[in-house]
């Protein structure tokens, strides 16, 4: 690919290596569309660098750390790019392998920003990179050791973004910035709410993979060892723990909602970007649990006219804040088989 210029560079590739957020962060005001974009492509370098096969832990987090000096200034954009692009393997999608050459065109961008924006940029691949480095050095084919290391997980690749989003929306927004300390206390869990969907969602590719991110002690209560872990065979037991993540993940998506109903009405774009990530994360975990004996993602992925309608219909609640609690409570009914009032909000 050779971009026109920094910007049509990080337009075309974030349709590449995403298309929900390709989808999804081109409705935020223009002044948060392009930070917002650039943000999800340093995070999605960590990725890259996390996902690659032919890297040791020990290979993945000396890159990890040097692309955080690279973001700080102190490296070289040039020479990381071409360091990690050279021993990229088949593993890696044509896309990502796109990315990583064209590092320093999304540092230039980066580097664009104000101080404070690409602090906020900098604190969340910082924390990302680091726990995703420890994590992945761990990982293990059996899950998590109960459910807050999933807490931990979850907070290291998706409830730091939530913090990043808020601090960059105070940043644009002095009356969004009147319920800072609200929002942060909400974000970190509306970041797990979308992270748990994916977990859910993606368990049998990342078992290919060796790597299990569910928590051990929720399936032993229901009775289910993660040891015994098969797409071939289906328990009820892995499906009662299933069902049990889906509501505290569901109680998570609550706090999303609340989130967004902090968000002035005003201010449209902002409220489906939000929303949107809310409504496609509701209608995938109904499909999971109309389906627990699902075998590969591909089953219980929405379809494109899910997402459609997704998009109709939030766009048309987001003017309401009561539209938005009714419809919520319409959508997530199901989920909520027995389950008790679920709260969680950062703490001191």
């Amino acid at each position: 690919m050779s971009p026109v210029n920094d910007q049509e560079f990080q337009d075309i590739i974030l349709m590449g290596v995403s298309r929900t957020f390709a989808l999804t962060i081109p409705q935020l005001p223009a002044e948060l569309c392009r930070v917002v974009g650039n943000a999800y492509l340093l995070c999605r370098i960590v990725d890259t660098v996390e996902d690659e096969p032919s890297l040791t832990p020990d290979q993945k987090r000396r890159f990890s750390q040097e692309f955080v000096r690279v973001i700080a200034g102190n490296g070289g954009a040039d020479e990381f790019s071409r360091s990690l692009f050279n021993i990229l393997s088949d593993g890696t999608t044509a896309e990502e392998k796109d990315l990583i050459k064209n590092v320093p065109s999304v540092i230039r961008t980066t580097r664009s920003f104000s101080k404070s924006q690409q602090a906020a940029l900098l604190r969340c691949v910082q924390i990302m990179a680091e726990g995703m480095a420890d994590f992945q050095q761990s990982s293990s084919p059996f899950g998590l050791k109960d459910m807050n290391e999933l807490d931990s997980y979850c907070y290291h690749v998706a409830g730091v973004v939530g913090e990043m989003l808020t601090s960059l929306f105070c940043d644009y927004s002095p009356q969004i910035a009147r319920n800072r300390s609200h929002l942060e206390s909400l974000a970190i869990s509306f970041g797990q709410a979308l992270q748990m969907t994916n977990i859910l969602k993606d368990i049998w590719d990342d078992r290919e993979r060796g790597a299990c991110w569910l928590p051990q002690d929720v399936f032993s209560d229901s009775g289910f060892s993660l040891s015994g872990l098969s797409s071939d065979k289906y328990d009820p037991a892995f499906g009662a723990g299933l069902s049990a993540l889906i509501r505290i993940a569901c109680g998570h998506l609550s706090n999303a909602l609340r989130y967004v109903l902090l968000i002035p009405r005003r201010e449209q774009g902002i409220r489906r970007f939000c929303l949107w990530a809310l409504g496609m994360a509701i209608l995938t975990l109904r499909r999971i649990e109309r389906c627990p004996d699902f075998s590969e993602s591909g089953q219980v992925k929405i379809s494109r006219r899910n997402v459609r309608a997704a998009i109709f219909v939030s766009n048309i609640a987001a003017f309401s804040n009561v539209s938005l609690k009714i419809l919520f409570h319409f959508l997530t009914r199901p989920l909520l088989k027995n389950q008790q009032t679920f709260h969680r909000e950062k703490t001191g």
